[in-house]
């Protein structure tokens, strides 16, 4: 699956796309303009750095998170095969911050600062999320990074494990998002009841002003 791609203009014209979270243990392979990277031990890939992007996809014009169309993803994938790689590319278009409710949360039993939600973002089964918020509680609205979430700073979201405890996406404050005037200080952001509902892409637009006098 496609995670994210960036295409940083310190590295000049390159388009890095990252698939799976980063491990110890990994192989390095270029071909013409395309170097996979891939778990040494699996062979699954971790990712791809398309060098002279712009011969493919045109300009990008973007320093940071590139959201690529279906048709790029596809224009990725004939240069892969072109390459000698496996086409493994997959078009991504599911929201990645979405409105939450915290159905549950309980004590970490390994931590006295961590708690344990099911969080509610509008699927089959809620997620299990670890969160060190001190406002954290069970029934409020929230927003969750999914995993392959970017957030503003760049810090890609991956499942993980919180203190031997699984958790999948974060619940994150307003300051991460870097909403304007949100407090600088931990604590999740808490969104009105009737914000937006369950399961829904988070509106960023409308919350510039979630902090306002």
């Amino acid at each position: 699956m496609l995670i994210t791609s960036y295409n940083p203009t310190q590295l000049g014209d390159t388009l890095i796309a990252i698939l799976r979270p980063d491990v110890a243990d990994q192989t390095v392979e270029s071909h013409a303009n395309v170097t996979r990277i891939s778990d040494a031990e699996t062979g699954k890939t971790l990712g791809y750095n398309f060098f002279e992007v712009s011969k493919t996809l045109g300009q990008l014009d973007v320093n940071g998170q590139v959201h690529l169309t279906a048709d790029q993803v596809d224009q990725l994938n004939t240069l892969l095969k072109a390459n000698d790689f496996e086409p493994d590319l997959e078009f991504d278009a599911t929201p990645k911050f979405v409105v939450g409710h915290v159905d549950s949360a309980e004590a970490h039993p390994k931590s006295d600062h961590l708690q344990i939600t099911k969080t509610d973002v509008g699927e089959d089964q809620p997620l299990q999320i670890v969160s060190g918020s001190p406002n954290m509680q069970a029934d409020i609205l929230v927003v969750v990074a999914k995993v392959g979430a970017m957030m503003p700073d760049g810090l890609i979201i991956w499942p993980g494990e919180l203190r031997g405890v699984e958790s999948d996406g974060m619940i994150v404050s307003g300051r991460e998002l870097q909403l304007p005037n949100a407090p600088q200080k931990p604590g999740a952001l808490i969104l009105p009841a009737d914000y937006q509902p369950v399961g829904e892409p988070f509106d960023f637009e409308r919350a510039q002003t979630l902090f306002t006098a």
